[in-house]
């Protein structure tokens, strides 16, 4: 049996938008509303041709600094991004989840690729840019789910301490669940990818434990610092924060 991945043809990958084109006639004729998905779809195009070139370049650079400004990058655009989902100016909390995502995010990266993988060189781009991604997406998306919730607890006068426990426990929502539907539900896209191009099942699992394991403490290693950190800022959510 043939174990090489499958390039796939331009011709062939156009296929895939057969059904896409099917949602897209559907959403026009039942609610005249395509053009944000269709916008969605374009975007997606562009900015995965744009990725793919870039990884390309990034990986065979074999330069510690572009890949250092590549981290650092990730690190400042997703701490504001967090921000997104609290009414506070994100620039007053900016410092807050930029430490908070650097520390638990970092830390996690840090003992995965030199722990565990130990990765020769350190900055070898084709496996720490990725991974990198993936844990400051889920450092990010922690802090966020974090904040908006402590927010919301305190605006209905619930105490910090309980509010921060209710809002540490919404940031690890989408992770848990993650653990629970893994295997059972789905196969995540790293096992899946490695399966497509060959590696054994068993050692794809060994990964995607790893890849687990990183997400869900990387999430909460942020999330948990982040709502730490913010205590002595309660004050700027307003009359809410000073209760």
């Amino acid at each position: 049996m043939n174990t090489t991945i499958q390039a796939i043809p331009i011709a062939k990958l156009a296929i895939a938008f057969v059904p896409v084109l099917a949602v897209l006639i559907m959403l026009y004729y039942w609610s005249r509303e395509a053009r944000t998905s269709l916008y969605g779809l374009s975007r997606m195009l562009v900015q995965l041709l744009i990725v793919g070139y870039f990884l390309t370049f990034l990986f065979e650079s074999d330069s510690a600094w572009i890949v250092t400004a590549v981290l650092t990058v990730m690190v400042l655009a997703s701490s504001w991004i967090a921000l997104r989902t609290t009414s506070v100016p994100r620039r007053e909390l900016y410092l807050l989840a930029l430490a908070s995502i650097a520390l638990g995010g970092g830390t996690t990266l840090l003992i995965i690729t030199q722990g565990v993988l130990a990765l020769d060189p350190w900055y070898a781009p084709r496996y720490l840019i990725p991974l990198a991604g993936m844990i400051f997406g889920g450092s990010m998306n922690a802090v966020s789910l974090a904040v908006e919730r402590l927010e919301a607890e305190m605006s209905r006068g619930t105490p910090y301490i309980e509010a921060r426990a209710i809002a540490l426990r919404t940031a690890m929502i989408p992770i848990t669940n993650a653990l629970f539907a893994v295997g059972v539900v789905s196969l995540p896209g790293m096992m899946t990818g490695q399966i497509l191009s060959g590696v054994s099942p068993l050692i794809a699992v060994r990964y995607q434990i790893m890849v687990m394991a990183m997400l869900f403490a990387a999430a909460g290693l942020s999330a948990g610092t982040f709502l730490m950190l913010l205590k002595p800022h309660l004050a700027k959510f307003g009359p809410a924060g000073q209760s």
